[in-house]
């Protein structure tokens, strides 16, 4: 019988082996948001979140409590923008990575 992990251990296990994916995991959290699809950002964020920080430290690390992240990042959650970009801001720094803005021309 062969044995099996689930896609969010093997999402988790990547994340902390592979840097480049860690990365473009956070990367792609923020655009998907900025594409107005705050709901699938959300998701990939507490995905990060759960595997790298972890909601404990960043709770520490940003003066929220673990919990209000949790629901934060939850399917119900709505994060004021003070919140938001403050753990955005945290996630960036203990990534090492420096996020920015560029536009670009939709496509018609």
């Amino acid at each position: 019988m062969a044995l099996t992990r689930s896609f969010k251990e093997s999402v988790q296990a990547r994340v902390l082996a592979d840097r480049a994916f860690r990365e473009a995991l956070l990367r792609e959290a923020i655009e998907t948001m900025l594409a107005g699809d705050i709901d699938t950002g959300k998701t990939i964020l507490r995905d990060y979140i759960k595997a790298t920080v972890g909601f404990e430290q960043l709770g520490e690390a940003t003066g929220t409590f673990p919990e209000s992240l949790i629901r934060m990042f939850g399917p119900k959650g709505n994060p004021q923008a003070r919140n938001l970009f403050a753990v955005i801001g945290h996630l960036q720094k203990q990534a090492g990575l420096r996020l920015r803005v560029a536009g670009t021309k939709a496509g018609r």
